[in-house]
């Protein structure tokens, strides 16, 4: 396992020494599958659920030997689990409940808080070091603060794998956390079509100025909007995932953070804070 791996309930790593700057515009390779996981088996009339494909994205300590778990599940969403003894020293569950590792996973209960029952760790992923170990937290922070609990969300899901794959094998960050972004507002059912004006319904023009309103969509940018101003082209490159024009990059950044502060109701995120502050990302 990686050395660059955080202690269970740590907060962000600090800041590496060197940060890597983005490269310029470049055809992504495609990403390596996902790990084969194991069917799962339904949930039994006490609410046993075993072999959940899962990952940690955030554990802080329980009384005095234990853990609760923040975990993103493929069939459940995120759900909140105590790990009964994860603090031991000799407990097995302390070397497994790490960040960015797959997992088969089970727990018991139906209230919010069950109890894991099992974790085993799948492997078949490189891990995250220096910058991409820092959006790998950036991630994990966006889906804390922006899934709610006991909601599915399997697309998504296959969607975090993808994305911790394309980051292990140093693909642009930019243009990966802005496709994980897009996706997280579309699976949430927030993110409207880029592509169609809102109240007009007309195409969105590749050659005008737009302004997308957080709430229906794009419209025609106005002189008096102080929302962040983008082209057409832009928009289109968004909807098709196409981050290869410079100017789609540095425009989709602004609006990304613009529609997220929105979504996030002012919360910060301290993890973006940082990748701001190195990457300009």
């Amino acid at each position: 396992m990686s050395t660059s791996t955080p202690a269970l309930h740590d907060s962000a790593p600090a800041s590496p020494a060197v940060p890597v700057p983005a490269p310029a515009a470049i055809a992504l390779p495609a990403a390596p599958a996902a790990p084969p996981a194991r069917r799962s088996r339904p949930p039994t009339r006490d609410g046993r659920i075993t072999g959940q494909p899962a990952f940690v994205l955030h554990s802080y300590p329980h009384k005095e030997t234990s853990l609760i778990v923040d975990v993103f599940t493929r069939e459940y969403g995120r759900i909140a689990l105590v790990a009964k003894g994860a603090k031991r020293p000799h407990s097995q569950l302390r070397g497994v409940l790490q960040t960015f590792q797959p997992l088969q996973a089970g727990w018991t209960g139906k209230s919010e808080l069950r109890i894991l029952t099992g974790a085993e760790w799948v492997g078949g992923m490189l891990p995250l070091e220096k910058t991409a170990l820092l959006c790998g937290f950036y991630l994990n922070e966006l889906l804390v603060k922006l899934l709610a609990r006991d909601d599915p969300h399997p697309v998504l899901f296959d969607h975090y794998v993808a994305t911790l794959n394309q980051l292990a094998h140093n693909e642009p960050p930019p243009i990966v956390l802005r496709k994980f972004e897009r996706a997280l507002l579309k699976e949430t059912g927030v993110a409207a079509d880029l592509t169609r004006c809102t109240g007009t319904r007309q195409i969105v023009e590749a050659g005008q100025v737009y302004v997308v309103d957080p709430e229906r969509g794009p419209r025609p940018a106005r002189a008096a909007d102080a929302w962040p101003r983008i082209t057409g082209k832009t928009l289109l490159d968004m909807e098709r995932e196409d981050y290869l024009d410079v100017a789609t990059q540095a425009q989709s950044k602004l609006l990304m953070r613009f529609l997220l502060a929105h979504q996030l109701g002012g919360a910060t995120l301290n993890t973006r804070q940082i990748l701001i502050d190195l990457m300009q990302l």
